[in-house]
């Protein structure tokens, strides 16, 4: 409990708080949309708490700049427009009050945002602030939206919101402020989203009866499964209770679909039981409000991550045959089983398949609701994009179209960009049926890109090595032990009818690589050299035939 001031516009009081902590205590009358907060990147860490008279609307731990700042973050402060509100932040100095002065502005922009050298120029990352994983990916109302794990005030992780951000063809998206904040049941941690577009859960008014559903867990203090709800899918009410209570400490990640056979809605719900068992447990409810039990999968335990965390779970028709459907559970690191579902229990048929090889994919989720019937994925890729002053970090993949494909091995996950990434191509270099010869690297001497796409079909013939060098990454195939091998990440990449077929997606902070039409899906984190812009086709140790290339230069989704 803070001890009592009489506080006034433009007042600064320094009081102490119950544990003895100096309080940097203001008021002030909000006249604008955000607050401006400064930031100093490894500055200490400060408690910031927003007071609307005696209740406490916001509150987040800030590496708040003393002085001067790297960067600055927006609270938005609109709803409160012209009312008394009251900062209060600790402070190690009697002597310097925080947020002095305070500053408010109607915007949140600037002209270095999406230029940094380390943005990815086709991959969204949040405008500032850390970004992990993918929530609520659902199409309401003509537009994808794509939710986040997001801390506004800083670089690294913590103070979980619900970032959000908007698109038309999923290459452009805008930001469109944070969706849900933290509450007194806890930080807002992972979920799904649907449409209710029947009112199942009767939040519809207005004559509106086609709804957002967003689903969440209140993490750290109550561990409750939560329910927001909208009706424009852009301002969210919460439900005041929660719709699941704890089970056991961490569980989390709510993803809830609706089951057409049954006519009820399935939730599925990590839950870590003892002895560190993770498991995937199956809910299901009438009217998205009331949860029964209804069973539970087993994957592995402690560091075996077999379903852990952020489950996924879809159908999908295999070989595109509408009467051969499959169900598939995935969990963060992309571990997957495919079987079959009653609408109560999950049946696996094959477990513990791999469906992607790179480094620094996780918690991937896919879009509810996809108007072309398309199972659409975007996963937190682990991006190294923190440095010194930045006023961002992290990135998420690609959008990417997955598929139920027959091998030799039985069916599989496979992976293709999604077809929209093609309107970012401009200048293209094509090959056609060209034989290669050991040393040779001038094929591609006319093509320079810092952004591009690689497609090629590539016949080894006799050579027992082939290495593309993209901007300085190698990458080398094995044409023996049929392994790829890009920076110290391997993969297993058989031929097809003696061929390899790989396309690869470069940008400023990596590259997607994906073997054989998807088979193998391999996204390597990596910081290219910006004044390297060649790329290079080289075999060993014997001649191979470059079946067909297509070298592409993209835009950027950011400037156009």
């Amino acid at each position: 409990m803070y001890k009592v001031s009489l506080l006034f516009i433009g007042i600064v009081a320094l009081v102490l708080n119950a544990n003895g902590q100096n309080l940097s205590t203001q008021s002030f009358q909000a006249t604008h949309r955000y607050l401006k907060i400064p930031i100093k990147n490894g500055a200490p860490k400060r408690h910031v708490e927003v007071w609307l008279g005696n209740d406490k609307v916001r509150w987040f731990d800030v590496e708040l700049a003393d002085s001067t700042y790297d960067w600055i973050a927006y609270l938005d402060i609109g709803k409160w427009k012209g009312q008394q509100l009251k900062v209060v932040a600790n402070t190690s100095d009697k002597e310097i009050p925080l947020f002095n002065p305070i500053a408010q502005s109607d915007t949140d922009d600037n002209d270095k945002v999406y230029a940094e050298d380390r943005r990815g120029q086709f991959h969204f990352s949040a405008k500032r602030g850390w970004l992990n994983d993918p929530n609520g990916l659902v199409f309401f109302n003509g537009q994808y939206h794509l939710f986040f794990q997001h801390n506004p005030y800083g670089t690294n992780w913590g103070n979980m919101h619900w970032g959000h951000a908007v698109s038309s063809d999923l290459l452009h998206w805008k930001e469109l402020g944070e969706a849900l904040y933290p509450d007194e049941s806890g930080v807002m941690f992972s979920g799904g989203a649907v449409v209710d577009s029947n009112n199942t859960a009767g939040f519809g008014r207005n004559g509106v009866t086609n709804l957002m559903i967003l689903f969440y867990t209140a993490a750290e203090k109550s561990w409750g499964q939560g329910l927001a709800y909208s009706l424009d899918g852009q301002k969210f009410e919460k439900m005041p209770n929660h719709i699941l209570d704890k089970i056991t400490t961490g569980n989390r990640d709510p993803k809830v679909i609706w089951h057409a056979p049954s006519k009820q809605w399935v939730l599925v719900l990590y839950v870590e039981e003892e002895q560190e068992q993770h498991t995937m447990q199956i809910f299901t409810s009438k009217d998205l409000k009331i949860w029964t039990f209804a069973s539970k999968i087993k994957g592995g335990r402690g560091n075996d991550r077999y379903l852990f965390e952020c489950p996924e779970f879809f159908e999908l028709a295999v070989d595109g045959n509408p009467n051969n459907k499959k169900w598939v559970l995935t969990g963060a690191n992309s571990q997957y089983a495919i079987g079959e579902f009653d609408g109560k229990s999950f049946h696996p048929e094959i477990e513990r398949l791999f469906s992607q090889y790179g480094r620094d994919y996780y918690a991937a989720q896919t879009f509810s609701n996809e108007p072309k019937k398309r199972r659409i994925e975007i996963g937190w890729w682990r991006t190294h994009t923190n440095q010194g002053n930045s006023a961002f970090n992290q990135s998420m993949s690609i959008p990417m179209e997955l598929k139920l494909k027959s091998t030799e091995k039985g069916i599989r996950l496979f992976r293709e960009p999604v077809t929209e990434l093609q309107k970012l191509r401009k200048e293209k270099l094509s090959i056609s049926r060209k034989k290669i010869s050991s040393n040779d690297s001038s094929l591609f001497q006319h093509f320079k890109a810092e952004l591009a796409e690689l497609d090629l079909v590539i016949d080894p013939q006799q050579a027992k090595n082939i290495q593309i060098n993209v901007r300085g990454l190698a990458i080398n195939y094995n044409v023996s032990t049929e392994e790829l091998l890009v920076d110290n990440v391997r993969a297993q990449v058989p031929l097809r009818n003696k061929k390899l077929a790989l396309k690869l997606l470069v940008d400023r902070t990596g590259l997607e690589l994906f073997a054989q039409n998807g088979e193998v899906y391999m996204p390597i984190n990596y910081n290219f050299d910006r004044n390297n812009l060649t790329y290079e086709l080289v075999t060993f140790n014997g001649e191979v035939v470059l079946e067909s290339a297509d070298l592409y230069a993209l835009d950027s989704i950011w400037f156009k």
